[in-house]
């Protein structure tokens, strides 16, 4: 019973999401660019409580490359590329700014964690140019399934299944499945296997 009345409720917000998405597709054939898929992201990334949450669900359920059931998206939360992918039961929490990646089913996110597209996504080897001005590489990063990722952290490098990041992380390389990381930069402090 429970499943049907979630279902219905996010068949009533899609019938409400309906116009805005005219309005954002019929825009996109003028603008063709991220720009424009951020500026909607950060319209509807203030629309507070439960509304905003089944409203954003709505809405990228068909401007992200794909988006899985029971996916809570934050107040505050703001994708920069529409070619995420999100699985099912993923748990943005307010204020997270996830760049391009995909995000395996059941994972947990804290408030502000930051996912960055690569770790080049600027480039700086020019001293006569101003770095604004020497582009960069957006590289997608993988997190794995069922991953627990605490406050503040910051993403730049591939996660495992199953990993734990300690809040306020920096990870800068890849993890390995069942990894607990923690500090700045990340470093594999223990694994969630059983130990003999």
């Amino acid at each position: 019973m429970k499943e049907l009345l979630k279902a219905s409720v996010r068949g009533v917000f899609l019938i409400l999401a309906s116009p805005l998405l005219l309005i954002y597709f019929l825009a996109g054939l003028l603008f063709r660019n991220s720009a424009h898929f951020y500026a909607w992201s950060e319209f509807i990334s203030l629309l507070p409580g439960k509304f905003g949450a089944y409203f954003r669900y709505a809405f990228y359920r068909f401007t992200l490359q794909k988006i899985g059931l029971d996916t809570y998206i934050g107040f505050g939360v703001l994708f920069s590329h529409a070619d995420t992918k999100l699985g099912s039961g993923v748990y943005l929490g307010p204020g997270c700014n996830i760049g391009k990646c995909t995000i395996g089913s059941d994972c947990l996110f804290g408030s502000a964690v930051h996912v960055l597209s690569g770790t080049k996504q600027h480039s700086f080897e020019s001293l006569d140019v101003p770095v604004r001005d020497q582009g960069g590489e957006f590289t997608p990063i993988n997190i794995g399934e069922d991953c627990w990722v605490g406050n503040g952290s910051i993403i730049m490098a591939d996660v495992g299944d199953k990993c734990i990041i300690g809040a306020g992380s920096v990870v800068t390389k890849p993890v390995p499945d069942y990894s607990i990381v923690a500090g700045n930069p990340a470093r594999v402090i223990s694994s969630r296997l059983p130990q003999d």
